[in-house]
């Protein structure tokens, strides 16, 4: 597996720079860190006393860094779960929070493991990953990354709003989609043809 610093360093490329897009529920970002995430974290990035969109916009890239290290890879435990699904479960905790261990708790129940769907880490998720892990490490991999893409598809089929974070304007694959796909072996990558079968009820643009 790569180095975690390193897959931080991905997400943030992935993330993009300072965003403010009305149609994202997240609100303004930089580098993926949101308004949100500094005001529950109380950090005060600009020193006035106050945690606002000039904090958002004073984040850097090695401040990103650390903060997803500590908070969401850190604290949700994820370095418990098996090395070949840390990179995607990292990457979706930063995109989703918490759901990207539900994702995994749901896939680990279809599976036939005990799991409560909490979107905490705890060892019977930890132990029921590890075991899937080892009948089957590229397959659990690509399982989870298929269950984040339906997950991005499902949000896009209640939000039109968020059809484009899934679908590009010239009827593409979206960067939520990529993103995803970025997880799975290609030989599960929705073709053209399937990707636009799938959003073929959305409708034009």
């Amino acid at each position: 597996m790569q180095d975690i610093k390193a897959i931080a360093e991905d997400i943030i490329t992935r993330e993009g720079g300072y965003v403010d897009d009305p149609d994202d529920p997240g609100g303004v970002t930089k580098y993926g860190v949101t308004l949100a995430t500094l005001r529950r974290l109380g950090l005060d990035l600009t020193g006035d006393g106050q945690v606002d969109r000039r904090d958002v916009a004073s984040v850097s890239r090695s401040q990103a860094v650390d903060l997803f290290i500590r908070h969401f890879f850190d604290k949700p435990r994820i370095s418990a779960l098996p090395e070949v699904l840390q990179p995607s479960v990292f990457d979706m905790y930063v995109n989703a929070g918490d759901n990207a261990v539900r994702i995994l708790q749901r896939l680990l129940a279809t599976m036939g493991y005990e799991v409560v769907v909490d979107g905490r880490i705890g060892p019977q998720t930890a132990s029921a990953a590890r075991a899937a892990a080892e009948i089957g490490r590229t397959s659990l991999r690509d399982a989870y990354g298929v269950a984040r893409r339906n997950y991005y598809f499902r949000i896009a089929d209640r939000r039109p709003a968020s059809r484009k974070y899934a679908r590009t304007r010239k009827g593409g694959k979206g960067g939520w989609i990529l993103r995803a796909e970025a997880f799975v072996s290609p030989r599960y990558h929705l073709s053209p043809a399937e990707f636009q079968a799938r959003v073929a009820e959305w409708g034009q643009g």
